[in-house]
């Protein structure tokens, strides 16, 4: 997996802490600022998207004013709310309740975002590059902060389940944006309770969704994470016949597992910014857009 080391430098590059952060002992790196920015921006966009539409459908009826305070819950629902629902369950402190530097960075960078005049509606080739750097921060979401909650818990049923790994993964990643559209937070209008797009028809096919525990577990199948995975390995090379007789299968160490799960999910994530922007009955490719053409008028004697 050469092709894996430039992915691994860029993420040990990108988990540096940087100042002024390490000024004051606080170990933030680039990829925290930029993820936190990210996020903040792309709550703002769909903020401003369903004002659009709102006003378009229904004109200024019920729209309440935005206040700081909600946009900041808002944000703050989406990076703890997931881990606010699974923690209590694995019997763990939730980190907003040990620690409040993320918190704190979280609703700055969301007040930084806000002071801007104006950020610009999504668009293909924004997102497009975006999508890569998705891959990044959602495998380190993926691989470096929710697998420990589980595999070091302090109880060995819990440490040593699959099933719990896979939940966790699944609750803590998808539980925050589920709260905020349960509770319509990012609407125009008052809060309210509303059925959120992954109990919609076809819900359960949002990438979002069910990425999450598919790329905790190939990581955990990878890197030997808890006893089941580490057999499991063993027998997938065994069946696949790629395994060296009488020697036992090695995991991988965690920065090339990480890095080939950060290049899943930018593929996986680009794949779905095409489907998203692109009209294929109109652009070839998924990218050219198609001249149109009229119709040869038939001659008629």
């Amino acid at each position: 997996m050469s092709f894996l080391c430039p992915v691994a430098a860029i993420f040990s590059y990108a988990l540096e802490p940087i100042a002024p952060f390490t000024w004051f002992g606080l170990r933030i790196s680039t990829l925290d600022v930029a993820a936190a920015f990210r996020l903040c921006l792309v709550l703002r966009q769909i903020r401003e998207d369903l004002h659009r539409k709102h006003v378009k459908s229904h004109g200024t009826t019920l729209i309440e004013p935005r206040s700081f305070v909600r946009s900041a819950s808002t944000a703050l629902t989406v990076v703890f709310g997931g881990e606010a629902l699974a923690c209590p369950y694995l019997m763990v402190p939730p980190s907003f309740m040990v620690s409040g530097i993320v918190p704190i960075f979280y609703t700055a960078i969301q007040g930084i975002v806000d002071t801007v005049p104006a950020v610009p509606e999504m668009f293909f080739a924004m997102e497009l590059p975006l999508s890569i750097f998705d891959g990044f921060s959602r495998a380190f979401l993926l691989c470096d902060l929710i697998p420990p909650m589980v595999t070091a818990n302090s109880s060995s049923t819990i440490s040593t389940s699959p099933w719990t790994l896979l939940v966790t993964s699944l609750v803590t990643a998808n539980g925050g944006f589920f709260l905020t559209n349960l509770f319509s937070f990012m609407n125009p209008t008052p809060l309210a309770l509303q059925t959120p797009p992954e109990l919609q028809v076809y819900g359960w096919t949002t990438a979002d969704l069910w990425c999450a525990p598919l790329v905790t577990g190939v990581y955990a199948l990878l890197t030997h994470a808890q006893p089941f995975w580490a057999e499991s390995h063993a027998l997938l090379i065994e069946l696949f016949g790629m395994g060296v007789q009488g020697k036992s299968v090695e995991p991988l160490d965690s920065e090339t597992a990480r890095a080939f799960c950060a290049f899943l999910l930018a593929c996986l994530f680009s794949g779905r910014t095409v489907k998203n922007f692109t009209n294929y009955f109109n652009r070839p490719m998924g990218i050219i857009k198609n001249k149109v053409t009229k119709e040869p008028k038939l001659k008629t004697q």
